[in-house]
């Protein structure tokens, strides 16, 4: 039987226990997806289940992956009567009557298992008892603790990649994660130094001597040490202001009957990005990157067509550092890159989700709000944009530095700071700076990483933007004066003056003079940005509006 497009088996009204009822269930696809045939498409795993039920609009705690597994499980553990209900809507499609005929069932057959678990403690005393908790199973944890007071005071746990990474940045322990990739870097330059690495100049066979230290390398340096800690720390307070703060008092703004996807749901329908981002940026830009353009050449002694840096500069200078030390210690600096990287793209997605889970609130409001609902609903609109600016403006400066670095590396200058600042002057001069002169035919793998990262943050940028600008002009925006308007014209200014500079940064002279401005506006506006209210007063003047 087919409702609402899902395999529907009605309630068997036998003397089965919980266990002997979900073990049937379980086998024969009840509630899973129906497809043309009419039968269930795939089988249920505890996964996979785990995660229907956090997906459910009202269920704002979701479930533990470890209780489910405990139902798939042989023992006489039974089902809290929370859980009842939330299993029920599963097997019962959702349909109102369905589900309550699921709940009488599941109740009866939960009421069975724990009659039988009395029946097997024939050496307790005589005279005792049960506890409620032990009519209904409920499922506990190793603590003996009550499992809904501790549902409520520990942190939704997410099964998958997906939610183990949000965990990253939404846990207590997440302030921690820029103060890591600090320290990391930290060591990887105090181990530059023991290399002797960590400032090198090399004459190339045909060329100008260049600098190729590893501490002279900003997209090594400045980035881990600065940028990355400063985007994860903003990224860090968005998420957790949004679960914590602005989520809740949105969520009693809205018809509690209609339909929202909870936060760990939302998490779980991205899953896929963030499996297909793992695999780009550790096995592919991380992993195979540091193959072909470091081990091999290290294990062959033949540079190719790739830059010399600070990674294969042993092929030149044994003398400085060995094959096998370049080896172990650029393998270190591309894992840390692989963790950077995949964290500093599962970002943007957590910042892409923050954003349409707010759109899906705001639309469900309409022009009928109060007044003061829609103000409320218009300063979170724009502290989120405000966030997503900050990381998106952080990103570009990242990429940036890159770009410089891989250019500079094709130039003919000595170190990259007489590069930029030679390049300052030929902005007022009528000669041109030769670019590609130091080993012609060579190649940068920033340029093309850089890129691809540059798109992927305009893109986030612009689609936020436009999300939360065509959402609050839905509900009516309250402020429509030209101060208003202002920091949305300083983001999108921002946002314009860094991609500019990127697209001319190695190409047109006098470059430097625009990367410096562009990074001081953009610092500047990233630290204090021009929204008109500080983002921690929403929650102040919400109260005030109810």
């Amino acid at each position: 039987m087919i409702k609402r497009g899902r395999y529907f088996v009605p309630p068997l009204n036998d003397s089965s226990d919980f266990k002997e009822l979900f073990k049937y269930l379980v086998s024969v696809g009840a509630g899973l997806p129906a497809d043309q045939t009419g039968l269930p498409a795939g089988s249920w795993t505890p996964e996979l289940l785990a995660s229907t039920i956090s997906q459910f609009d009202s269920n704002e705690s979701g479930v533990e992956l470890r209780t489910v597994q405990h139902w798939f499980q042989e023992n006489d553990r039974g089902i809290s009567t929370d859980n009842i209900h939330w299993l029920a809507r599963v097997f019962g499609c959702d349909d109102p009557d369905a589900v309550s005929a699921w709940r009488v069932e599941l109740s009866a057959a939960n009421g069975r298992l724990a009659a039988k678990r009395r029946d097997k403690r024939s050496g307790q005393k005589l005279g005792v008892v049960p506890t409620t908790e032990a009519v209904e199973g409920v499922e506990t944890d190793t603590s003996g603790n009550d499992p809904r007071r501790a549902d409520m005071a520990k942190p939704i746990r997410m099964p998958g990649l997906a939610g183990r990474t949000e965990a990253i940045f939404s846990t207590h322990a997440s302030l921690g994660l820029p103060v890591i990739v600090f320290a990391a870097a930290t060591a990887l330059g105090l181990m530059s130094f023991s290399l002797n690495i960590h400032s090198v100049v090399f004459t190339p066979p045909t060329g100008m001597p260049k600098q190729v230290g590893f501490l002279w390398a900003p997209n090594w340096t400045i980035v881990f040490m600065a940028l990355l800690p400063a985007y994860f720390a903003v990224l860090i307070n968005l998420l957790r202001t949004w679960k914590n703060e602005w989520r809740p008092n949105l969520s009693k703004l809205t018809d509690p009957k209609s339909r929202n996807p909870s936060w760990a749901g939302r998490v779980a329908m991205a899953s896929y990005a963030y499996w297909a981002v793992f695999g780009v940026t550790v096995a592919i830009a991380s992993g195979f990157n540091w193959v072909e353009t470091h081990l091999i050449p290290l294990l062959t002694g033949k540079a190719g067509n790739w830059a010399v840096d600070w990674g294969r500069i042993a092929i030149f200078r044994p003398d400085l550092i060995s094959a096998p030390s370049a080896i172990v210690f650029s393998g270190l600096v591309f894992l840390l890159n692989a963790f950077g990287s995949y964290l500093f793209f599962t970002g943007l997605i957590i910042l892409y989700s923050v954003t349409d889970d707010f759109v899906d609130f705001v639309r469900k409001l309409g022009r009928s709000a109060p007044v003061e609902q829609r103000g409320f609903v218009e300063r979170v609109g724009r502290s989120i944009m405000v966030g997503v600016f900050r990381c998106t403006s952080l990103g570009l400066m990242i990429t940036i530095l890159m770009k410089l670095q891989a250019s500079f590396l094709l130039s003919e200058s000595v170190d990259i700071v007489e590069w930029m600042a030679v390049d300052g002057l030929n902005a007022f001069r009528s000669d041109r700076m030769q670019f590609y002169k130091y080993g012609f035919g060579q190649s940068a793998p920033g340029h093309y990483y850089s890129f691809f990262c540059l798109i992927i943050i305009v893109a986030v940028f612009i689609v936020c933007a436009a999300r939360i600008r065509a959402v609050l002009a839905h509900v009516g925006s309250l402020n429509r004066d030209a101060a208003s308007r202002i920091p949305w014209v300083v983001m999108n200014g921002v946002m314009v003056l860094l991609t500019t500079t990127y697209i001319l940064v190695g190409v047109f002279p006098g470059f430097t003079i625009l990367l410096i401005v562009s990074f001081v506006v953009a610092a500047y506006f990233t630290i204090r940005p021009a929204s008109g209210r500080k983002i921690s007063s929403t929650k102040r003047e919400y109260d005030a509006s109810v």
